[in-house]
């Protein structure tokens, strides 16, 4: 089959879909939870802050990448047959009218429902009486001393704009010397300031809320005083944001990393964005200053920087504006237990996130802090963010006599900062810190402990599919595994010491390691349900996880479909595979699920002719995932726990009929169809029922859920 068409009859297709243009569909499915009326209003307003983070990074790393082997004459096609100059024109218009219906949703829908509501954003001119006197107080005590205004002009050269700054373009007239002159400036707004500030309610009804760019704008004859304000315009330019380090000729990792940090913020410009009302000879400046083409211009009628929306939503509102309040409660396996390492020993232990709590992942390391049987603790960290607990944990380990080794990832994306000043922290207080390999990023989450008991040494590990952030956890979907099986832990110790030593691979007995041989065993897992449906064999592959583009597995998924496997994935974002092609992947379903949390575990189940087989990793289905980073995917060999995945998690998912849509062979997602007999199933809203159950001592099984491999092809 050639690599250019789906099928010898048919006419040429590509067989895959381009990655950016399937990256800015998922943006379109979060735009869509963002103006559903199904959705509660401040849960709306969170989507809609969530597409612009996301476009924010797609620009950042994505078009920036493209933009880069563009300006290097790159002409090589990717997989689904664009060159670089192909992909940013087919890309470009698709944003355009992505960005166009955000902030026509955001003008016509969100926020007269969120003034309905009492939430309104007002500008200064429309504050009256003491809540105008408090305004302009906060702004002369508070906002005034930061501020800087640059002239342009040839003593004052036009001013480095930092990636994804709000700047103030403004004109105005000035006299000097008897002389009227026309004058141009930029007032930075600085991060450090609020992006929002609320007016007390005491003094304005409601919610009232002012940008901080326009209390800024209002008061710009204060910045230019004699002058006269023709007029401002706010900007934000976007900027390459990927990190560019040899480490294999850097002697210090750390530092290169920091250097690299403060560079981001000078990276070649992609994008500019400038209110609607922007003048044409203003907005030709700018992008002639910032090297872009009109294309590059995105005119923006609403709040710029929306992701900064988010800043809003802790507040104090009424409850049925946002998603019920969940709190999660301690899984029913470990809900009495007081030693943990004691009642892993029992069997393992599978937590679903945040349905069960990741305060036993915390409790874990934290009795292993404490427990003078601990000798040793290995872990790695690719995102921990704010939470101090984890952190907190292995300084305590280490202040209690223990050996203690971190790995952290200092090139976790837009992370950096955050895991620099844990590791200078964590070595402060004792802890061996190491960043890994050369040219690998470690993604893998594991903690290892190892414990002297009565017998002999005994390892405990903790495997999972999520960051160790105990905040995030309560956000994202994620399983984690608690085990003692001593195949695991030997796997465990072979790779803590390639990650920390100078050796070989060695290969494991259980878990399967990226780069070395993760890529391969999938090859070879389904390619065995492949050879078991030619055979007439049970034979079916359901796959979860959070991008799928690797093409060797795509191709191998289409030979599956080919042969007769019936194949369901769960693919939340990027997803480069065709499904539903006669003749080449008409078997093949792949439905994402876009919901109150984020969807973040992968599991793969693979039928092996009714002897299944299930995997939970770190990984997704993508090159650099598969190639470029350390990653683990272990096996789930407890009987209980994997039937519970089997008969409880993948068919609570693949049900799902509210919040899943279907991939559909053009690219676009459709909402799965139903008739009025038809139970509405929402996967998320299952699983907190079935925590609540366990919650109250009830048998946690769903007896309404259908099996991860059934027999029928699922609508």
């Amino acid at each position: 089959m050639s690599s250019a068409t789906i099928h010898p009859s048919s006419k040429a297709v590509p067989r895959y879909f381009n990655r950016e243009l399937s990256w800015l569909e998922f943006d379109q499915r979060v735009l869509d939870e963002a103006l559903s009326p199904n959705v509660p209003l401040l849960e709306r307003v969170k989507f809609f802050a969530i597409t612009f983070s996301n476009l924010d990074e797609f620009f950042e790393v994505r078009v920036a990448g493209l933009k880069q082997e563009v300006e290097n004459n790159v002409s090589q096609r990717s997989p689904d047959g664009m060159t670089p100059v192909e992909c940013l024109h087919a890309l470009t218009p698709r944003v355009h009218r992505l960005v166009a219906e955000a902030y026509k949703g955001w003008r016509q829908l969100l926020e007269p429902s969120l003034a309905a509501h009492g939430i309104r954003f007002v500008l200064p001119a429309q504050v009256e009486g003491e809540a105008r006197e408090w305004l302009n107080r906060h702004y002369h005590e508070l906002v005034h001393p930061v501020l800087t205004p640059l002239a342009i002009d040839p003593s004052h050269p036009f001013p480095h704009l930092a990636n994804k700054r709000i700047n103030l373009m403004v004109r105005l007239t000035a006299k000097h010397t008897g002389e009227t002159q026309l004058r141009r400036a930029i007032v930075q707004v600085p991060r450090t300031l609020p992006h929002l500030l609320q007016i007390p309610e005491k003094l304005m009804p409601g919610h009232a809320y002012v940008f901080m760019s326009d209390l800024i704008a209002a008061h710009l004859g204060d910045l230019f005083p004699g002058t006269q304000i023709d007029g401002s315009w706010l900007f934000r330019a976007t900027r390459n944001s990927e990190l560019y380090i040899d480490e294999e000729e850097t002697p210090d990792l750390l530092a290169a990393v920091e250097q690299e940090l403060h560079n981001r913020r000078k990276g070649a410009a992609v994008r500019l964005e400038v209110v609607h009302d922007c003048p044409e000879d203003i907005r030709a400046e700018l992008l002639e200053h910032l090297q872009l083409k009109p294309d590059d211009c995105y005119l923006i009628d609403g709040p710029l920087h929306a992701g900064r929306l988010m800043g809003m939503l802790g507040g104090d509102f009424p409850s049925e504006l946002r998603d019920p309040r969940f709190v999660p409660v301690t899984a029913a396996s470990v809900r009495e237990v007081k030693d943990l390492f004691a009642r892993i020993r029992q069997s393992d232990i599978l937590l679903h996130h945040p349905y069960e709590s990741y305060g036993t992942v915390v409790e874990f390391l934290e009795q292993a802090a404490a427990d003078p049987k601990v000798l040793a603790i290995k872990q790695t960290l690719y995102r921990t963010g704010g939470d101090p607990r984890i952190i907190g944990a292995l300084m305590d380990a280490v202040r209690n006599g223990k050996q203690v080794t971190a790995v952290v990832e200092l090139k976790a994306r837009f992370d950096e900062a955050n895991n620099i000043r844990w590791a200078r922290a964590l070595e402060e207080a004792g802890v061996h810190v190491v960043y890994g390999l050369v040219g690998y990023k470690i993604h893998c989450k594991l903690a290892l402990v190892v414990r002297a008991e009565d017998e002999a040494i005994r390892r405990y590990l903790h495997l999972g599919t999520g960051n160790y952030n105990p905040s995030t956890a309560k956000l994202y979907t994620d399983l984690s595994l608690l085990t003692c099986r001593p195949e695991f832990g030997e796997d465990a110790t072979h790779l803590f010491n390639l990650l920390t030593g100078i050796c070989q691979f060695q290969g494991t007995r259980r878990l399967l390691v990226a780069h070395f041989q993760m890529h391969g065993r999938l090859l070879e897992l389904i390619d065995r349900e492949t050879a078991n449906a030619k055979e007439g064999l049970p034979a079916r592959i359901t796959a979860k996880m959070n991008a799928l583009v690797d093409t060797q597995l795509i191709d191998a998924l289409y030979r599956a479909s080919q042969a007769g496997v019936e194949i369901d994935l769960v693919v939340r974002g990027i997803c480069c595979l065709r499904p539903g092609i006669p003749g080449m992947s008409d078997r093949i379903r792949v439905r994402s699920i876009i919901d109150r949390f984020l969807e973040h575990a992968r599991i793969w189940y693979f039928e092996n002719a009714s002897r299944p087989e299930v995997f939970i990793a770190s990984a997704d289905w993508m090159p650099r995932n598969l190639f470029k980073r350390i990653e683990v995917a272990f096996p789930v060999e407890d009987g209980r726990l994997r039937d519970r995945i089997i008969e409880e998690i993948l068919p609570i998912q693949l049900a799902d009929n509210s919040k899943a849509r279907l991939l559909q062979a053009d690219g676009t997602r459709a909402e799965i169809s139903s008739n009025p007999q038809t139970q509405a199933r929402r996967s998320q809203e299952e699983f907190i029922q079935l925590a609540a159950t366990s919650q109250k001592g009830e048998p946690q099984r769903n007896s309404s859920v259908v099996r991860a491999v059934p027999r029928k092809k699922l609508n």
